[in-house]
């Protein structure tokens, strides 16, 4: 009886009956990685060389109850049981996590009461690998990613992606530090662990916040405006999150001239000519954009209008300098016309040199006695001509 109790009370622990009949397994507990490739080991011995029957069974319950593996369709073509002397492997491949589970390697004798039960076995776990980042990274921070699992995984390589690509080859902890981030350091990252098939995880995406950067401000059609028309200056950025408020400045004034991303001018005039910028900001900084030049264009008409102003101011002008010089001219003195005529010419005559002077070319003294002859003439009495020509005669 002490020897059937004994062989009823196996040493569960470590998975064999101290006495003649049992199974030692390498490992109690393995975590695999979803999609991975498992070995699950069990060496038994049988110091009497009983006859028995071997095989793999999951979730043992009872003998009669145990369902042999290699026969169940759920595990058809993914599993393998490879003897190695009095060692079996049990390769199971395409892990899933309905594979969960306790996997014993039962042992059947013809002597019933020999039968291994219960069965310490091997707990088989079944995770998947995932990214795990700080809630929010901002820029200039140096954030820690972590590899992780439900489950420690028995390997401690892994490997590290952004966007696809690896990282260098010294990267094999399941933390991955990026030192003073910036949003160009924002992806999508993943993590794997080497195994023959190098799963990775899904990739998570890092998000970079950052405050707003290349602000620039934009106008509607041509930077030159004619006068009335409506003006609208557009403000945009790159930050992360977006930009939400914004404030427009136009330069040589304090204070704020508008809100928005958008900023409107209806009749857009001279008084509104000048160089306007925008500062976009967010939770996490502002920045001013560089300003832009504004200025209003007088239109087609009003050019028009200034052309037939100056060309009639100079009408004016001409026609009051023609009369200036025709009021001037009715004003010139004998002796100024006389300067104007050129200087006097002597005209020799041997016979009358009085009745030969050219009026144009005679000198001054002659106008004077030629005034005077006219007016004698003009008189009743011609004996007041003699004295005068008697004179001249002299």
């Amino acid at each position: 009886m002490f020897c059937l109790f004994s062989l009823f009370s196996l040493f569960v622990s470590q998975g064999f009956c101290n006495l003649e009949l049992g199974v030692i397994y390498t490992n109690t507990v393995i975590c695999a990685i979803k999609g991975s490739t498992v070995h699950l080991s069990g060496t038994y011995k049988n110091l009497r060389n009983y006859k028995t029957v071997i095989f793999w069974t999951v979730n043992p319950v009872n003998i009669t109850d145990d369902i042999k593996l290699l026969g169940n369709p759920d595990y058809k073509g993914r599993i393998q049981d490879l003897l190695n002397g009095k060692t079996h492997t049990l390769t199971l491949s395409d892990v899933k996590h309905e594979d969960e589970g306790k996997y014993c390697l039962r042992v059947m004798t013809h002597v019933e009461i020999l039968d291994l039960q219960p069965c310490a076995g091997i707990e088989l776990r079944v995770t998947d690998l995932r990214v795990e980042t700080p809630e929010e990274v901002v820029e200039g921070e140096s954030p820690v990613l972590t590899c992780k699992s439900s489950c420690n995984l028995s390997s401690t390589n892994f490997s590290w992606y952004r966007n696809g690509e690896s990282f260098p080859e010294s990267e094999r902890q399941n933390q991955l530090i990026l030192k003073s981030v910036n949003r160009g350091d924002a992806g999508s990252y993943s993590c794997a662990v080497r195994d023959p098939k190098h799963l990775p995880s899904p990739a998570l995406t890092l998000n970079i916040r950052y405050p707003p950067k290349s602000v620039s401000v934009s106008v509607s059609g041509s930077a030159v405006i004619v006068s009335g028309d409506s003006v609208t200056l557009s403000c945009s950025s790159d930050s992360n999150p977006p930009a939400v408020d914004f404030s427009w400045f136009k330069e040589n004034q304090s204070s704020v001239v508008g809100s928005g991303q958008s900023f409107s001018i209806s009749s857009f005039n001279s008084s509104h000519s000048g160089r306007y910028y925008c500062e976009a900001e967010n939770k996490y900084g502002s920045q001013r954009s560089e300003s832009v030049s504004v200025t209003v264009e007088e239109s087609s008409s009003s050019w028009v209008l200034i052309t037939a102003g100056i060309t009639a101011s100079v009408f004016v002008m001409f026609v009051i300098l023609m009369v200036f010089m025709l009021i001037r001219r009715k004003r010139v003195t004998p002796s100024e016309e006389q300067n104007h005529r050129g200087s006097c010419k002597t005209v020799e005559s041997p016979e009358d040199p009085y009745m030969t002077l050219d009026p144009k070319s005679r000198c001054s003294e002659y106008d004077t006695l030629d005034i005077m002859k006219r007016s004698s003439e003009n008189t009743e009495s011609p004996e007041g001509q003699d004295p005068i020509y008697h004179n001249i005669s002299k």
